[in-house]
């Protein structure tokens, strides 16, 4: 339930589905979001969903019940973050070529999903230094690097891109420094760490897995452990603290 002093429940939530008709799909969640009075950003492609919403919790969950009654999107959890006003100026409903963009039509992650590492057992990979197998565990974060600058986990890899689609070629550039070791790709949300744990593993680079739920799930299950500063969120708020509240 929402803290009574903050009435509007924020989600995020992806997932890589096979749409074959993303055009159709948008006018019935415009149609529907809009009557909610909902704010954010939905992403709609081929490969998937992508979604950035936020208003009173009963509309929220509203939304939330119908698009799960799609099966494609059953499996939906989002992230839950509240906030004393909607931090959007509009809804937004888009059609993209890819949900996350990459460049690399090939990684499809609806086709099978990289593997994963949940919260609560990275912490503890990272209190011990080691996974339960005893090898060097390495955090490689995929994002942007004006987002790593608001907040990163400890001794995490950043290779400074300004932008997801130059990941593939860092990759190629440094993925002889992770030779030995579990590298675990990190992100805000998720779906970026997928993609980047696919397109690592067909590149080449052997034990990768990716965060489940990304930096925002780890708050939610492990606080703050092993990490600094905040996390970045493209929306109003611009960085939430570890409690999953703004980030002053």
């Amino acid at each position: 339930m929402a803290p009574t002093s903050l009435p509007i429940l924020n989600i995020s939530a992806y997932r890589f589905v096979p749409i074959a008709d993303p055009q159709a799909l948008r006018e019935s969640i415009h149609s529907r979001a809009a009557g909610l009075a909902l704010k954010g950003t939905v992403l709609l492609a081929e490969e998937g969903i992508n979604l950035f919403l936020a208003g009173p919790e009963a509309a929220v969950r509203a939304f939330m019940h119908d698009l799960r009654s799609d099966e494609r999107f059953a499996p939906l959890e989002p992230k839950e973050s509240w906030s004393a006003d909607v931090p959007f100026g509009k809804l937004l409903v888009k059609v993209k070529r890819e949900i996350i963009r990459m460049n690399h039509p090939h990684v499809r992650p609806a086709g099978g999903r990289a593997p994963s590492v949940d919260a609560r057992t990275l912490s503890r990979w990272l209190d011990a230094g080691h996974d339960d197998t005893g090898r060097p565990v390495v955090l490689l974060d995929t994002r942007n690097a004006f987002e790593v600058d608001h907040g990163r986990f400890r001794n995490a890899i950043d290779w400074r891109i300004g932008k997801f689609t130059e990941f593939p070629d860092a990759v190629r550039a440094n993925a002889h420094t992770l030779e030995g070791k579990t590298v675990v790709s990190y992100c805000t949300g998720g779906i970026r760490c997928e993609k980047a744990a696919l397109f690592m593993a067909e590149a080449g680079v052997d034990h990768v897995l990716q965060l489940e739920g990304g930096i925002l799930k780890y708050f939610e299950e492990a606080g703050s452990a092993h990490f600094d500063g905040g996390c970045f969120v493209f929306d109003e708020r611009e960085a939430l603290a570890p409690d999953l509240t703004v980030r002053n």
